[in-house]
């Protein structure tokens, strides 16, 4: 990826271009720029989790973990334009760039802010997220911990992951902290893993693979 995009502020110098997201129900055309994921193309997990996930809640509060600029923020925006869309990024320049798609898009029912700025007490009917794996374990398991909490009792998470990256690993370790999860999904190398609101007290700690 060159300078970690997970950077508040990258270094990188800005080149912005544009990306389609073509789904079958909804054409995005999105700007882009160095310093963030994915800035070439629509990420093939990304992809695989917009294409196989089930449809969003209609209504209620979602959550976009790791939005960049803004792909599946938007979808879910778009497909359920009666929800509350919520993206958070550690990365500024994706969250300044999501904005300007979600204007150019006219989708009014999402906003984007940087993770430490959203309301702690706000609870989610639905979390999707292609999460940043390359954080490290000990890192994403910290932030997995302080979002899929937020879930309401109904509620339920999508993750899309890379086998080699660790998908089967990390089934292994949500159900260990109370998470109920599932594969629902395989396509190319990638799982989609659905999360249920935790259950019960975990049975691991929290940096156990």
């Amino acid at each position: 990826m060159g300078e970690h995009y997970f950077a508040e502020r990258p270094d990188a110098a800005s080149r912005r271009r544009s990306v389609d997201l073509v789904l079958p129900d909804l054409h995005l055309r999105l700007d882009t720029d160095s310093g963030m994921f994915s800035p070439d193309r629509i990420d093939p997990g990304t992809r695989i989790l917009l294409e196989t996930a089930p449809a969003p809640p209609a209504a209620g509060d979602l959550l976009d973990l790791g939005c960049g600029y803004g792909p599946i923020a938007l979808t879910l925006a778009s497909r359920s334009p009666q929800a509350r869309v919520l993206g958070v990024d550690v990365n500024r320049r994706a969250i300044e760039l999501a904005e300007g798609n979600a204007n150019a898009a006219g989708l009014d029912n999402v906003r984007f802010v940087l993770g430490d700025e959203a309301d702690p007490a706000l609870r989610f009917d639905a979390i999707w997220s292609n999460p940043p794996i390359r954080i490290g374990k000990a890192a994403l398991h910290d932030l997995l911990l302080t979002w899929l909490p937020r879930l309401t009792p109904a509620g339920l998470a999508h993750l899309v992951v890379q086998k080699h990256l660790g998908s089967d690993s990390l089934q292994r370790w949500l159900n260990g902290q109370g998470f109920p999860t599932e594969r629902i999904a395989s396509r190319s190398s990638y799982r989609v893993l659905r999360v249920a609101a935790r259950t019960d007290a975990p049975t691991e700690g929290p940096t156990t693979p």
